[in-house]
């Protein structure tokens, strides 16, 4: 993996780390998981970008204002 690779080929590679590490346990919860590990660092990235103008990262994000309030207080972010 390089600094140059796309983003799915990061995810792909985090996903068969963590499927490795489990040592052929069965995760549950799979997509909740993944989704938090994600749009937590995801989100910190957008709202440093923008200044913490909400504003600016809901119109960046493609969502509502006040979903991403909701995003960021679920993440402890705001």
């Amino acid at each position: 993996m390089t600094k140059n690779d796309p983003l799915s080929v990061c995810i792909t590679h985090a996903m068969e780390k963590y499927f490795d590490d489990l040592n052929g346990q069965e995760p549950t919860n799979l997509h909740n998981f993944f989704i938090n590990e994600v749009e937590k660092p995801f989100l910190e990235v957008v709202m440093q970008r923008v200044n913490g103008n909400q504003t600016r990262a809901a119109d960046i994000l493609g969502i509502n204002r006040n979903t991403l309030r909701k995003k960021l207080k679920t993440y402890d972010l705001c």
